[in-house]
């Protein structure tokens, strides 16, 4: 699984290659251009220059585009997040050459017509009403607001409709000239291809111009206390309140964590599995559905950013039971800062984790996207072989430690939707 190829074009662009014995190449272009590289009143942005780089370039129209690889059975797709945009393909290997072409022309070379800008509008404001009637959803965005208040970090990666209704052509030509850069991206592929050939095939595409404008420039996260808007009651130090009328309540808690090279985020990767991870037998799952019936959903999720993360717990129950829910994740997060696991729990919880990984990587897509993040942010290659032996090298008293500080109830923040 770590056998890379990697290389860099004259131009910048890094370029990375796992071979696999699989005839489909999921293949894509990374750049680091997110919603935290988005100026003030320009919230939405990022996400908004994804859909219009499908538009139109100076040699295909929209309907080539989508074209493209469709007609030879191919997928063409992308995403936005906080911290970069991804374009990528999925084909059959004979047709790595079209994958190639189309992506370095889209991403580089898209010429955002105005016409076509217009009627994507419309599209991406009804994504974002939708979006707004998922509280399930919507309620992380709201949590991230609240933890990183006033730092790019915390806003909607949609953004509103009353901003991104008024985006230009302009808008998209202005953020994609800053950040579409190749010295700011990578091309990933992940498939039975050779590597020369791809190189050559993405030299032809070296004569992309890049710009002196920086795009990786971060603003300082502030450790200082949450700025509530007026939309939101306060009635304790740590908690805070949505009134949304949902048919349901549904609740976060969290804190910011630990960053990806954070020794501290693996034993948290660990804990976070064993309290509300994908596994039917993750403790807060046992608790509040299994045992007590007060919940369809739960789960705990971490993130990892350059400078920060979040950790954080969400249930959706009726309104009645928030107290209660609310309860039983505290005594489950209180077992594991009172005691450290047994050597037969920790073998367990470290098995059950090595196996959910093995069975994600059988995810070839996910697994291509996932050598795209690595080796866009941190240049490195993903290596699960010594991910396996850290995991294998945590200790019950590593853990103890990590969550005696992230479950801290003086650190932990929580949202309600009532």
């Amino acid at each position: 699984m770590n056998n890379y190829h990697t290389y860099t074009l004259n131009n910048g662009l890094r370029v990375i290659h796992l071979p696999s014995d699989s005839p489909v190449v999921y293949c894509g272009i990374g750049v680091r251009a997110g919603s935290c590289q988005e100026e003030t009143g320009k919230e939405g942005v990022a996400h908004f220059c994804e859909h219009v780089t499908f538009k139109g370039t100076a040699r295909r129209s929209a309907l080539q585009i989508l074209n493209t690889l469709e007609r030879v059975g191919g997928d063409l797709n992308a995403f936005t997040n906080k911290e970069d945009t991804v374009f990528y393909a999925a084909i059959l290997r004979d047709h790595l050459p079209k994958a190639v072409d189309l992506l370095c022309d889209i991403v580089f070379h898209s010429t955002y017509p105005d016409t076509e800008v217009g009627r994507e509008l419309d599209v991406i404001c009804d994504e974002i009403e939708s979006y707004n009637d998922s509280p399930a959803e919507l309620i992380y965005d709201d949590f991230e607001n609240l933890l990183f208040c006033g730092h790019p970090l915390g806003h909607n990666i949609l953004g509103s409709r009353d901003v991104v209704a008024h985006f230009t052509a302009d808008d998209a030509r202005l953020f994609t000239r800053k950040h579409y850069r190749p010295d700011n991206a990578i091309f990933f592929a992940y498939g039975d291809i050779d590597f020369q050939k791809l190189i050559k095939l993405l030299e032809r595409h070296a004569d992309v111009i890049g710009t002196t404008m920086k795009s990786d420039e971060k603003a300082p996260i502030s450790s200082g206390s949450t700025d509530l808007s007026e939309t939101y009651t306060d009635p304790g130090e740590h908690t805070h309140i949505v009134q949304r009328n949902t048919h349901q309540a549904h609740v976060m808690l969290g804190c910011r964590t630990f960053c990806f090279d954070d020794k501290r985020r693996l034993p948290l990767y660990l804990l976070n599995n064993i309290l509300g991870g994908p596994g039917m037998n993750a403790r807060l799952n046992l608790s509040l559905r299994e045992r007590n019936g007060l919940v369809y959903t739960v789960e705990s999720s971490m993130a990892s950013y350059h400078d920060t993360g979040v950790w954080s717990v969400y249930f959706g129950c009726d309104h009645h039971d928030v107290k209660r829910c609310l309860r039983l994740v505290h005594h489950e997060l209180d077992r594991l800062m009172q005691r450290p696991l047994s050597q037969r729990q920790l073998h367990d919880a470290k098995q059950q984790l090595k196996g959910q990984i093995a069975i994600a990587c059988d995810n070839r897509e996910q697994y291509a996207l996932d050598i795209a993040k690595s080796y866009l942010h941190y240049g490195k290659e993903r290596d699960i072989d010594l991910l396996l032996q850290q995991i294998d090298a945590l200790t019950a008293d590593q853990l103890l430690d990590v969550a005696r500080y992230t479950f801290d109830s003086e650190r932990l923040q929580t949202l309600i939707y009532e």
